[in-house]
């Protein structure tokens, strides 16, 4: 079952016990990434290092790599990270 059919199952439950409706999918995705982001940088505080998102390093090599693949030889690397 997708989580749109089990939205609408439980929308018609909701419906039919006369109980608050549930929340639409994916509404709080956001919310959930900005909190393990959140955690990720108070933990790399706790444990002594920069408090930044612990794969920026990553993410600026996959992206560059990217840039690569889809537009060889023109100048986009980053100076700093």
């Amino acid at each position: 079952m997708t989580a749109i059919e089990q939205y609408l199952l439980d929308t018609y439950r909701a419906t039919q016990q006369r109980t608050p409706m549930p929340p639409e999918p994916g509404r709080h995705d956001l919310a959930e990434l900005r909190a393990v982001r959140d955690r990720a940088r108070f933990q790399a505080v706790l444990d002594g290092r920069a408090g930044r998102h612990p794969w920026r390093a990553a993410l600026h090599r996959a992206t560059d790599r990217l840039l690569d693949r889809l537009a060889p030889g023109r100048p986009h690397r980053r100076t700093t990270c």
